[in-house]
């Protein structure tokens, strides 16, 4: 029986409907993104179906079909996800329904109408959200001139779906320049890795462009719909005002808010770059120089010894208080009496006495009777620790390598001659700060004296020289420091600066290895990318096989770290914790995933916490994107074929870790190993914990407290309250190392933006440092490290918010206390 909807039907197709494209569809896996397809019907008789879009959110399809119409025809599209197509729901995500007399004449010469309509429900009421755009036109021979030829491909892109995509799949965000090697000419990263080869030179040609004679559409609606579909082709470098400058990038936050990345300084700004004048030279110009200056600054713990560090409390007796200043001066009492046992005192031609310890076999110019103050730590108990005289002989033997001296005032300092420096502080002992000093610095200390006193990680005789231009930093770095060997590269470096006349006594390779940590980690060699956490803690890229020289650059990647940690200088660069464990081959968690892609984590977790039976459709396998092609991995032998359960979904989460963190980049990291370990053993870096590492490989940078305060906000507290106050006294009271350990703890990395703490950077974009009131107060603060945020309770008393927090901070896991 025929509908009255269907009487008075044409004897041919008299209306061409275009599929365009979706934008937004609602994700209701928690792990996949849907395969969309459309299907489109007219009165529920005619019948057509786009191809399948693989794993977006925003498909593009651009497929036409022909339908006899009348008026009061009613054209349904309805989208559905092919991968549940065969459920109960079939996958439905979104329908919209046009009766065509509403909206187009169906004369032959009737004007063109694009449509984006809001996809609505069905009538089971799942939740949809989205966009979908078709057209509509009675011209069956113009129209696709106007519009493209139809795709080749099922994946076409004319609209870039990624540029969509980008807030949901953070894997797709990152730059990814095509090039050879660090000075080739870079491709459009995000075309070339959004389309099929087939479309990536088309396409561009086929989006119609506001303007143009014959083509653009007068319809005011049509006319914005066609603006959407021209910035939705422009690339991450471009917008609608053009081209951005050099080093930046366009890109949109969860709330569909345009900012710009600064790649040159890694800063991020919502204001549009406005092009190369001198104004922004200039910027760029002092923010290099605020970056040097806090790159020339950076030590390690052992470098601020007793630096900020409460002082000695007074002493009630004198004898105390003489003992305390002879332990903090470091000077010794002569001795009287007989020498200790397997001793022996023998003068110099000079008439210099010396003594022999023939139990050690070694020399010294130090009489082992002087009685040196020093601070013996106690146990648990003993928390204050006593000061005492101990005879220097009682200490046993120094490291190798090291010699004890006295000062013309009689105060002992000691002699590395595996590094040719000197220092107070007896390598023997834990420490000679005060007794305040935490357990991890002491444990620290020991584990560099240790490791510097190596004869691995000796400075072999004779010079190495490297010679490079500035404006080639990495290229002619790449070249010198590949083509020397491991052992000339444990030789003295000597850089040199080609043009400039300087001789290198420390500061020319701390300004080369500054340089060459901007130039070499910069995301658009393709060779490493920003995590999903914030834009400055970097991750090893696993689509860098783009550039076919990309292992042996991360050798010589491996090689420079392995060089910056050898001669004792920082790079400024500063990777994910994951890396950091990875070095130290460890093996990585579900807690490493946060610092890596926050919303994965969540899902992880989620999946652990709750029952997913009748919840997941998912399988022991995963899809990987590389540059518009999605294969199908499995993460255990067959895995595409078990599904996963409740039983088993603890080990599908420990395997989709590893998969993301590890395996994707295996060969890239063993490259990177292979040229870090020519000059550092495993055996000897594996003493550090990962956050010790971090802090060997950038050091430590003075963070500014009255900056950090101001660009704070706070959450159920106001700044007047006490235990803010509290706060912010017990921070300015810690020393410099402490901050970075507060700071680590808090934001997850030691790094401190540019600019300072106003762009401090969140998972979701910029996000200040936010102090929560919340917890009891037997509770110890809590860090959001994707937000940068603390629990903090409210503490009634100066003491108690120093203890808690002290013990948040170092107790935490990841500095070797458990």
């Amino acid at each position: 029986m025929t509908s009255s909807r269907d009487s008075g039907l044409p004897a041919q197709p008299n209306l061409r409907v275009t599929i365009i494209a979706a934008d937004g569809l609602y994700k209701r896996d928690v792990f996949r993104f849907p395969d969309p397809f459309a299907v489109a019907t007219i009165n529920g008789e005619q019948t057509k179906t786009t191809q399948v879009s693989k794993r977006t959110l925003n498909p593009y399809w651009n497929e036409h079909f022909d339908f006899k119409v009348n008026e009061d025809s009613i054209l349904a599209v309805q989208v559905f996800d092919q991968k549940k197509f065969k459920k109960k729901d079939q996958g439905f995500l979104g329908v919209i329904n046009v009766r065509i007399g509403d909206v187009i004449e169906l004369a032959a010469d009737a004007e063109d109408q694009m449509l984006t309509r809001d996809l609505k429900k069905s009538t089971d009421n799942l939740v949809v959200h989205g966009k979908l755009i078709i057209n509509l036109s009675t011209n069956l021979t113009a129209t696709m001139s106007r519009l493209g030829p139809p795709p080749s491909s099922s994946r076409p892109s004319l609209l870039t779906p990624q540029s969509s995509v980008i807030s949901n799949d953070r894997a797709n965000e990152r730059p990814s320049s095509a090039m050879s090697g660090p000075n080739g000419a870079a491709n459009n990263p995000m075309n070339l890795a959004s389309r099929p080869a087939s479309m990536a030179v088309s396409s561009s040609s086929t989006a119609p462009t506001p303007g143009t004679n014959g083509t653009a559409p007068t319809n005011p609606s049509t006319i914005v719909a066609a603006q959407a579909r021209h910035h939705n082709t422009l690339s991450p470098f471009e917008d609608s005002m053009g081209r951005l400058p050099a080093g930046w990038e366009r890109r949109e936050d969860h709330l569909g808010r345009t900012y710009y990345v600064d790649h040159n300084s890694r800063t991020t700004s919502w204001n549009r770059p406005t092009g190369t004048g001198a104004a922004e030279n200039r910027t760029a110009e002092a923010n290099t120089q605020v970056e040097r200056q806090r790159h020339q600054n950076r030590t390690l713990p052992e470098d601020r010894t007793g630096a900020n560090s409460p002082t000695l409390q007074q002493q009630q007796a004198s004898a105390a208080a003489n003992a305390a200043t002879m332990m903090h001066t470091g000077a010794t009492t002569p001795g009287t009496g007989e020498l200790p046992a397997g001793w022996e005192q023998r003068f110099t031609p000079e008439g210099r006495a010396y003594f022999v310890d023939h139990n050690t076999r070694t020399t010294t110019w130090v009489d082992p009777r002087r009685q040196q103050y020093i601070r013996m730590y106690g146990g648990q108990n003993n928390t204050n620790g006593t000061i005492q005289q101990q005879p220097v002989s009682q200490l046993g033997p120094l490291p190798s390598g090291w010699e004890m001296r006295l000062t013309n005032t009689a105060r002992v300092y000691f002699v590395d001659h595996n590094t040719k420096t000197t220092t107070w502080d007896d390598p023997r002992l834990p420490s000679s700060l005060d007794q305040n000093v935490p357990q991890y610095k002491r444990d620290f200390r020991r584990k560099l004296i240790y490791f510097r006193s190596q004869p691995a990680m000796r400075i072999m005789s004779g010079q190495c020289h490297i010679k490079v231009r500035r404006s080639h930093i990495f290229e002619d770095s790449f070249a010198e420091i590949s083509r020397q060997s491991a052992t000339d590269l444990k030789k003295r470096l000597m850089i040199k600066f080609d043009g400039e006349d300087g001789l290198d006594y420390g500061g020319l390779s701390r300004e080369f290895f500054f340089l060459l940590s901007h130039e070499m980690f910069n995301p658009f060699y393709c060779l490493f990318e920003y995590s999903a956490h914030d834009n400055y803690t970097l991750q090893i890229n696993p689509h860098s096989g783009i550039n076919p020289e990309h292992l042996n650059y991360f050798k010589f990647i491996g090689r420079v770290v392995g060089l910056a940690i050898f001669h004792r200088r920082f790079l400024d660069a500063f990777f994910i914790g994951a890396l950091y464990k990875m070095v130290l081959g460890k093996a990585v968690s579900l807690a490493d995933m946060e610092g890596v892609d926050a919303d994965f984590h969540r899902s992880l977790q989620w999946m652990l916490d709750n029952d997913i039976t009748d919840v997941l459709d998912a399988t022991f396998s995963t899809e990987d994107e590389r540059f518009g092609v999605i294969t199908e991995e499995d993460l255990i032998p067959n895995g595409r074929n078990i599904a996963v359960t409740n039983e088993n979904k603890k080990e599908y989460v420990d395997l989709m870790v590893k998969w993301r963190i590890e395996k994707r980049i295996e060969q890239q990291f063993q490259a990177f190993k292979e040229g870090f370990h020519e000059l550092i053993p495993q055996d000897l870096i594996n003493v550090f914990d990962e956050r010790e590492l971090e802090l060997l490989i950038g050091g430590i940078a003075e963070i500014d407290v009255d900056d950090w305060k101001k660009h704070t906000d706070y959450r159920g507290y106001t700044e007047s309250d006490e235990v803010i106050q509290f706060f912010w006294k017990t921070v300015r009271s810690w020393d410099g190392e402490q901050k970075s350990r507060l700071l680590q703890f808090t934001t997850g990395t030691s790094r401190i933006p540019v600019n300072g703490f106003k762009d401090l950077q969140g998972s979701d974009g910029p996000r200040r440092f936010t102090i929560e009131k919340a917890g009891e107060m037997t509770n110890l603060p809590k860090a959001h490290t994707c937000f940068n945020r603390l629990d903090l309770p409210p503490y009634k008393s100066l003491e108690m918010l120093q203890q808690k927090l002290t013990i948040a901070v170092e107790e935490t896991m990841g500095f070797g206390q458990e």
